[in-house]
């Protein structure tokens, strides 16, 4: 421990302006200690005892969330302050709020807070009330909009969350409602054949023949025009009016829609038909055809109730990618799931754009805070849906460039503004319209990218569109 002097002082941004009597008070009172590098100046949550001042060297600064050292900032600039800078407000058992440590050898002007407290209340009583106006005031404004901020995008997440489940969920209810028709109905057939004139033995060729209608119906097969699958439906109508079966208005559009025509019918009553009771026509025929009918229509009813129910697990999926829940705070992340997932989240958002993705597969996994990056994806996604105003393209692309992975995000939107260009990612301010944003989203969105990833979020706009470019650091080490 040393003392300083008032001419040091002097050479300080922060005391520059300092008369000399102010700076041999300031002297007097505080002193110089020197740290190796990797040294802990002072802890979060510690009693906030004193404002430091650099002399030499370099910190950082950081702050603990969710159990994780988050780096708010570092620098080696002369005269960067920290600690008990606001001492001078009447505040009992103020603690640190950060955390500092040295990057490399350093020295540092220490001033207890007491003795700060009492400089400003001496010297600047006035700029004592405004700064603690301020400071509160920029506080609690912050606070608010980002709570709203946070609570709005809620808000369109849940909304589109549950548009997106309402559909396949609608239509589960609505196929399981049907479904249990066709049942009956199978179970009404089956009954009114058993008692029939069908020979017991043509039953076991019926048992097969739906197997088969069941299998050709299952396989893929080339969708039909309007105009073909009309021109089907004549010719299925005309074959069943030829054998004698009085619904055949009603059975063709059925069996022609599972991919069933006039082969398939032939082959059947070819089949069963010396088992009816005599020629394979009329109303004999006709029984084991509306069972056929329900039969495909019932595995058809199943298919809508699997292909709705596997959307909703695909979106439940989705939530869980997109929040990582489960999952450590940081990991190894995809970020291709992480995209993917947020355009599945903003799925109505984006009902009228068409997302193409040009993804580089080789990608390796990145060490990143995943729902975090989902923060950024949201608000870069969100903004450019809102750039286009809800149609056009959006380009997601991913690539790397040496050792960092790169993600851009690209739209087709006017263009930023030249005049607005350069405040960009300045917290509060935004270019949309009054109420429908709060200028967060992208100081949010750097600010996690930067100070929680190490990497840089930069952008390029013009005319045909706007293109936000996010680089990530590979490696742990390099995201510091």
């Amino acid at each position: 421990m040393s003392r300083t002097t008032a001419d040091e002082l002097r050479t300080l941004f922060l005391f520059e302006a300092l008369d000399d009597e102010q700076l041999t008070w300031l002297a007097d009172r505080g002193d110089v200690r020197t740290f190796d590098a990797g040294a802990v100046v002072y802890r979060e949550g510690e009693p906030a005892e004193a404002l430091w001042t650099l002399l030499r060297g370099g910190l950082t600064l950081s702050r603990t969330i969710g159990g994780d050292d988050v780096l708010i900032t570092s620098s080696t600039h002369r005269g960067a302050y920290a600690g008990a800078t606001r001492a001078y407000v009447d505040e009992p058992d103020t603690l640190y709020g950060t955390t500092v440590v040295t990057t490399e050898a350093s020295a540092f002007f220490r001033l207890a807070a007491g003795d700060f407290a009492t400089f400003m209340r001496r010297w600047h009583p006035l700029a004592v009330h405004l700064l603690d106006g301020l400071y509160v005031g920029v506080r609690t404004s912050e606070a608010t909009l980002r709570q709203h901020e946070h609570l709005a995008r809620l808000g369109t997440l849940s909304a589109t969350l549950a548009h997106e489940l309402n559909n396949p969920a609608a239509a589960a209810v609505r196929a399981t409602e049907q479904l249990r028709d066709r049942v009956a109905g199978m179970r009404h057939k089956l009954g009114m054949i058993a008692t029939g004139p069908i020979d017991r033995s043509a039953i076991a060729d019926l048992v097969t023949a739906q197997e088969r209608a069941v299998e050709l119906a299952a396989k893929s097969r080339r969708r039909l025009t309007a105009v073909e699958e009309a021109d089907l439906e004549d010719a299925l109508v005309d074959r069943l009016d030829e054998l004698g079966v009085a619904a055949s208005v009603d059975l063709a559009p059925v069996f022609v829609a599972a991919g069933l025509g006039v082969d398939w019918l032939d082959e059947l009553a070819g089949s069963v038909g010396d088992g009816l009771g005599g020629a394979a026509g009329g109303a004999a025929l006709e029984g084991p055809l509306r069972w056929m009918a329900y039969t495909v229509e019932t595995e058809n009813l199943m298919d809508e109730i699997e292909e709705a129910t596997t959307r909703i697990s695909t979106l439940v999926a989705a939530v869980k990618q997109y929040s990582f829940m489960d999952s450590a705070s940081r990991q190894e992340v995809d970020l291709h799931t992480g995209l993917d997932s947020t355009v599945v989240m903003l799925g109505h958002k984006l009902a009228g754009v068409r997302v193409e993705r040009d993804y580089d597969l080789g990608l390796p996994l990145v060490p990143a805070y995943g729902a975090e990056l989902n923060q950024v994806w949201t608000n870069l996604i969100d903004n450019a849906a809102d750039a286009m105003t809800g149609t056009g393209r959006l380009v997601l692309r991913t690539s790397r460039d040496a050792d960092d992975a790169v993600v851009e995000v690209q739209d087709q939107g006017p263009g930023i503004p030249e005049a607005a260009q350069a405040r960009v990612f300045d917290a509060f301010f935004t270019t949309k319209d009054p109420g429908r944003g709060s200028g967060l989203g992208l100081d949010s969105a750097r600010r996690i990218v930067e100070q929680r990833h190490g990497g840089t979020l930069t952008f390029t706009t013009g005319a045909d569109g706007t293109t936000f470019r996010v680089t990530l650091p590979l490696s742990e080490a390099r995201q510091g």
